[in-house]
């Protein structure tokens, strides 16, 4: 790991409530959309993960980009040990802890998306009854 990489995994901010997992349809609400943080949105507006722009997630969806990873079948692939948990909860946080020249967004740590939204985005990936895992 280099030392930019030990630098971002060092500002992870795990749940202190020790759960991950949140609502899987409301992470693919998140994973679809795209707002939020752009000119023409409002102060308010909520921002979305917008992730089927670079990745493929759920096999129902047609339309997804192709610079990211697949993330289908994320759970059947990887498991859901507590080191895949973690490591997931990091890469969504800050994905630079990962690799110190990723282009994904640091969600967490850049206030993309709230600790709840994150939540739901790991229940859409780890979750078993999510589509994702179907």
């Amino acid at each position: 790991r280099t030392r930019l990489e030990r630098q971002a995994l060092g500002t992870v901010k795990y749940p202190s409530d020790g759960q991950y997992l949140g609502d899987f349809k409301q992470g693919e609400r998140i994973a679809q959309t795209g707002v939020g943080m752009q000119w023409s949105d409002s102060e308010t507006t909520v921002a979305g993960g917008n992730c089927y722009a670079c990745h493929e997630i759920s096999p129902q969806e047609i339309a997804y980009g192709n610079i990211g990873p697949s993330l289908k079948g994320y759970r059947k692939l990887r498991g859901a040990s507590p080191a895949v948990i973690t490591y997931t909860w990091g890469k969504l946080w800050n994905s630079h802890a990962y690799n110190a020249c990723s282009q994904m967004p640091r969600y967490g740590d850049a206030n993309i998306l709230t600790t709840a939204q994150l939540k739901d985005l790991m229940a859409l990936l780890l979750d078993p009854n999510s589509p994702v895992n179907k």
